[in-house]
């Protein structure tokens, strides 16, 4: 599947990674999954399709497979370009957060190595502004 606009770099990610599982398979990752059965146990996926999610993301540079200490399979890690995804799913977590459950509904919560829940994601210009959908646009080259 490809989006209509090659020159978004919007779109060109979705072509990558913009399915639900891909997605969750990424987030796994970034939670220490490193198995098919990992995968698999984690999010329910069907085998097939983790087949599929799994062999594009290694197409595409964003896992790279690797031997497991034993020695006996193979296992997914994340490369830079997949840990470079960490801050696309620390945005869709703090939205989710925000507005995909009710008030006082239980969640999971992300938190750094001092369990302090992280601060809330805001772009920032060059000058370290924050910036918003009303103070940015998109310059579409041609």
């Amino acid at each position: 599947m490809t989006w209509t606009d090659p020159t978004c770099p919007v779109a060109r990610t979705l072509d990558l990674v913009g399915d639900r599982w891909t997605l969750l398979i990424i987030r796994d990752a970034m939670d220490n999954a490193r198995s098919f059965t990992d995968f698999q146990q984690r999010t329910g996926v069907a085998r097939n399709i983790l087949t599929d999610r799994l062999r594009r993301l290694v197409d595409h540079g964003i896992l790279k497979r690797e031997t497991a200490i034993s020695g006996r399979r193979q296992v997914y890690v994340l490369t830079d370009a997949g840990r470079d995804l960490f801050t696309v799913i620390v945005a869709m977590r703090q939205w989710g957060e925000r507005h995909a459950f009710a008030d006082g509904e239980a969640h999971s919560v992300l938190v750094d190595e001092s369990g302090n829940p992280l601060a809330c994601l805001r772009p920032t210009d060059g000058h370290g502004h924050q910036v918003d959908v009303d103070s940015t646009e998109v310059i579409r080259n041609s």
